[in-house]
Order: structure tokens, then C-alpha cells, then sequence
């Protein structure tokens, strides 16, 4: 059955269909897409507009099991994304998840409106439909690479943020610190609040908001420890304090007390995120890999 036709008619359309038994990705999209000829399904790979769980691939031997979803975009005309600074991990017509690399500001400031996620990926979408927008949801530092999403409308971006403790499942990261915690697993909770310097510090529960933040470490040596963190809050700059009040500075922040700065960049990555869709209500889960340089500090 073919997909109806969106009220917009510019706007990108996509189908999705379930796997249901063992395969690979070239022979299950030349059936699940019989309308369409083995040209038409290549060039689907070849512009990115196909997904597997939510993963954009171009690997015609992908390899298929059952539960998986393959999801079809439709528009092959629309130009395809390309930054050095950001990957498009998933989107539909609610949401764009991206990974953002580090030095790449999540939004505008003052000084920089335009080198920031926002900016790129408004401009990418009205590319595709001069009404399109995208709407702030959250943000990472601009040293800060990872995972963060957009919404694409003004209602999924107010369900979002009215719902954000509970929609929001997961949100995990990893850093290189100074020395080794102890004990190598904890809770770091304190009240935190912003100076007029914009610098973000422990105070009393009266000035300050909650904040929480769990952590594991991976692995260690003599200098440096990484160390997966799990957000309970969503402060700014609560990872960066908390290891700083801990004793144990994210490597390469001197803003927060590091005097190490092994890898010339702010250590700290977002490398996962699950969340309920807001239309959907599934749950939806991205993870990223390690960055190479923060692992190779313990080889």
C-alpha cells in the first residue's frame, strides 16, 4: 500500500516496515519497495535515506534480523546533509537527532549566530521547505561532542520540555578526568547556580537547583581515569562541577580546575540518549562510540 501523500506537499515522506525474518538489506528493500525498480532502491542508499533502527546506512549487505525496522525516505531529491561538525543519526517529521562534534555551538550566542547546530540544520531544513523550522529542545557545551535533538515543531518541542524528566530515559556520558575517584563508582548531589562571572558552583539548597550525577569508572592509570556519567538532572555545566567538586576535573577544563589537557580538547562526550517519541511513544535510543583519543590515553 502506498504511503499518503503529507498536507505539505514539499515536505520529505518515508515508509517503515518491520523485519520479520533474517535478511540482508538489499533483497528486503527490493521487496518490502516492489513498486520502486533496483535503480530507484540503490539510489535510496546511495542519498542516505535509509535507516535501520533508527541509523542511516548505505551498506546494501546490511545484515537484517527480526524486530528490526527499516525506515524509506521518499524524497530523493532533497540534497543530501553533509557537515564536518555534525551527523544526522535519525529524523523524522517530529525530530532531528544529530551527533555534534566538539568546538560546535549548540546554539546562537551574541558573538556567533550562525557557526552552531541550530543554524545548520534550520538552514538544512528550510532547504527542503522554505516553512520549515527547528526548535531548541537542550544543549551541550561547545566543547562538548555527542548526542543532542531538535524538534522540528513548535508542540513536539512544548510536549518535550513540559515532560522532559519523564520522556527523557537515559542520557549517559563519557569523560577523561584527573586522577582516579575513589570509590571508582558514586553519586555526586549538590545545589548549583550560575555567578555573575557565568561560572557554575555548589551553593545552598535556597540559591541553587538540584542537581544529580552517577558515575562508573571504565578504566585507570597513574594520570587519568574515564569514567561513564549518567545525568539524574540536566544542569549546565553539572558534569563539569561535579568532577571538579570531587577532586577529579573533566581533563582539558581549566574554567572548572583541570591542569591537564591531554587530548587539546574538553573531554566530555554525550554518547547516549533513549527517550520516548513524543508522537509515537516509542522509545527511541541513539548511542555513539567512544571517542578514539579518549581511549587511547589508556592503551
Amino acid at each position: 500500500m502506498r504511503p499518503q501523500n503529507s498536507p505539505r506537499a514539499k515536505a520529505p515522506r518515508s515508509r517503515s516496515f518491520e523485519v520479520q525474518e533474517e535478511n540482508t538489506l538489499m533483497p528486503f528493500l527490493l521487496q518490502a519497495l516492489h513498486d520502486q525498480s533496483r535503480t530507484a532502491v540503490k539510489s535510496f542508499l546511495a542519498h542516505k535515506l535509509v535507516q535501520v533502527n533508527n541509523r542511516v546506512t548505505t551498506q546494501f549487505d546490511t545484515p537484517l534480523k527480526p524486530g528490526d525496522t527499516v525506515t524509506v525516505g521518499m524524497n530523493k531529491n532533497a540534497a543530501p546533509f553533509h557537515h564536518p561538525m555534525l551527523n544526522i543519526l535519525h529524523e523524522d517529521e517530529h525530530l532531528i537527532v544529530v551527533e555534534k562534534a566538539s568546538g560546535l555551538l549548540s546554539m546562537g550566542t551574541e558573538r556567533d549566530k550562525t557557526k552552531t547546530a541550530y543554524y545548520i540544520l534550520n538552514n538544512y531544513v528550510k532547504n527542503k521547505d522554505p516553512r520549515n523550522h527547528i526548535f531548541i529542545l537542550h544543549r551541550l557545551d561547545k566543547e562538548t561532542s555527542g548526542v543532542m535533538m531538535f524538534a522540528k515543531n513548535k508542540k513536539v518541542q512544548e510536549i518535550l520540555q513540559k515532560n522532559w524528566n519523564e520522556m527523557i530515559r537515559e542520557r549517559k556520558y563519557v569523560a577523561v578526568i584527573e586522577g582516579c575517584p575513589q570509590p571508582k563508582q558514586g553519586q555526586v548531589k549538590s545545589y548549583i547556580s550560575e555567578n555573575k562571572a557565568l561560572i557554575v558552583h555548589s551553593t545552598s539548597s535556597q540559591d541553587g537547583k538540584l542537581a544529580i550525577t552517577n558515575y562508573t569508572t571504565l578504566k585507570s592509570n597513574r594520570q587519568f581515569s574515564l569514567v561513564e556519567l549518567e545525568l539524574e538532572t540536566g544542569r549546565k555545566n553539572q558534569i563539569r562541577v561535579h568532577m571538579q567538586e570531587i577532586g577529579h576535573p573533566v581533563t582539558g577544563d581549566p574554567k572548572y580546575g583541570a591542569t591537564k589537557n591531554p587530548l587539546h580538547r574538553l573531554a566530555l562526550h554525550a554518547f547516549k540518549l533513549t527517550f520516548i517519541h513524543p508522537v509515537t511513544g516509542k522509545e527511541m535510543k541513539f548511542e555513539t562510540p567512544v571517542p578514539t583519543k579518549f581511549t587511547t590515553l589508556f592503551k
